[in-house]
């Protein structure tokens, strides 16, 4: 089965948190679910480089990376991911969509009212349900 390792940004503005929907995908149980925005780390490139350049490609934004935040494995039914998940800020929350159809700058506590790509759960459960909130928080 393909492995996938791919990077992602919980990137925080007056604590409201990007959420982006994804287009349509050959695989329906990824199709137009939200996520958290970025992408595949591609062959000789770190972690912090991939999501920054995913998250410019993608948003149109400039991010600072703050720390790790987690790291999730998921199955799904036609390959594993590998998630790394990081707290990020940015100084101006104003984006451009290129893939995504929908961006949402969301308050903490609605964000698992969105209907969330499964892999992005775990980070959704560690922000709002396992204290998550103060660690994203604490240094804003």
């Amino acid at each position: 089965m393909k492995h996938i390792e791919v990077v992602a940004a919980v990137i925080i503005v007056d604590h409201r948190i990007l959420c982006v929907q994804r287009n349509k995908n050959k695989y329906d149980y990824i199709s137009y679910k939200y996520e958290f925005p970025g992408g595949k780390v591609e062959k000789g490139e770190t972690r912090h480089e991939a999501l920054v350049r995913e998250i410019d490609e993608e948003l149109n934004l400039d991010i600072t990376i703050q720390e790790h935040f987690l790291t999730v494995e998921h199955l799904y039914p036609d390959f594993n991911i590998t998630l790394h998940g990081y707290i990020c800020r940015c100084d101006d929350p104003h984006l451009t969509l290129t893939e995504h159809i929908d961006a949402k700058w969301m308050p903490v506590d609605l964000i698992a009212t969105l209907d969330w790509a499964e892999a992005d759960i775990a980070i959704v459960d560690k922000i709002i349900f396992e204290g998550g909130y103060n660690d994203l928080f604490i240094k804003e």
